[in-house]
């Protein structure tokens, strides 16, 4: 298939695929912007582990990455350098517990030239015959890490979501991301896309919280009727859970922010119409969070100095 945006390899061999599947899903986790608790990349690593799938489509990161911005990682050994972490975005056909095949573009999100990659990515579903897409990703929120982990729900077809209960209400100006120009011009092109954002308690957003993948699996599972093996990312969501639990213990600053999270999160779900973004009552703002937590999240990285 000839490439007019100069942008994907796509690998014309797919025997795999053969025969073609009458429903292939695309699952697109993409690290940057929309991955708080490094949801979407704990996810994409959960599904990739271990396996040897194929790689059909490759991007050139070259022009799309901005290397200063979020430069790669070199291991230096005495006196020469050793190894380059290379950045690689790409699609892997991977199969689900059951057999079914789909593909999985991950990687780092597109620094510049999104409507070129976007152009791209349509040549890749239009070459495997992709039927649906489907985002995962993570947004910081007033959630605490004691309750299930909750997620919103979008898509091109509205009235074709998953029944969900939003925790959002009325209009929201938010900042675009790749994932998302993806969704609309999808959607603008007629195709069939939905996406996942797991809410990550947003005192834990620049850390992994594997829960928020396990969310977000699951509501993949749901949707798609994909299955997959969430043992390792369940243990490790339970560990990282178990561990947050031991640093909270005595610390009563700590425990209060937790709780009055709980409060608003309990209130929530016995609510028909709140939202955690119009609620009403006194609140931590995220900057008394921040403070509050900054001694205990330095306490994770340092388990010798715990109070």
């Amino acid at each position: 298939m000839h490439d007019e945006t100069g942008l994907v390899h796509i690998v014309d061999d797919v025997a795999a695929l053969d025969p073609k599947p009458d429903q292939l899903v695309m699952l697109h986790a993409m690290d940057g912007f929309l991955d708080a608790g490094a949801a979407a990349r704990l996810a994409a690593a959960q599904l990739s582990d271990g396996t040897d799938g194929p790689v059909i489509a490759s991007f050139d990161l070259d022009q799309l990455y901005d290397y200063r911005a979020r430069r790669p990682a070199m291991l230096f050994v005495t006196d020469h350098y050793e190894e380059y972490s290379t950045p690689r975005l790409l699609v892997r056909l991977l199969h689900d517990e059951t057999s079914q095949p789909y593909l999985l573009l991950s990687g780092p999100e597109p620094d510049v030239a999104w409507e070129r990659f976007i152009a791209a990515v349509r040549l890749v579903i239009d070459r495997f015959g992709v039927t649906s897409v489907v985002a995962m990703g993570g947004v910081p929120m007033a959630v605490p890490h004691t309750r299930p982990v909750t997620w919103t729900v979008h898509g091109t077809s509205p009235d074709e979501l998953p029944e969900h209960r939003s925790m959002f209400s009325g209009q929201l100006r938010v900042p675009s991301s790749a994932q998302s120009l993806l969704e609309f011009r999808l959607g603008e092109w007629g195709y069939q896309a939905l996406g996942f954002v797991a809410h990550v308690p947003h005192y834990l957003a620049q850390m992994e919280f594997p829960s928020a993948a396990a969310a977000l699996l699951r509501a993949v599972s749901d949707a798609t009727g994909l299955k997959f093996d969430l043992t390792d990312v369940d243990a490790a969501g339970q560990a990282s859970i178990a561990e947050i639990s031991t640093q909270l213990e005595g610390n009563d600053e700590v425990a209060e922010v937790v709780r009055a999270l709980e409060a608003q999160y309990d209130a929530f779900t016995r609510a028909a119409d709140a939202s955690l973004l119009t609620g009403e009552g006194a609140l931590p703002t995220g900057e008394e969070l921040g403070a509050e937590f900054e001694r205990f999240l330095a306490g994770l990285d340092r388990p010798d100095e715990r109070p």
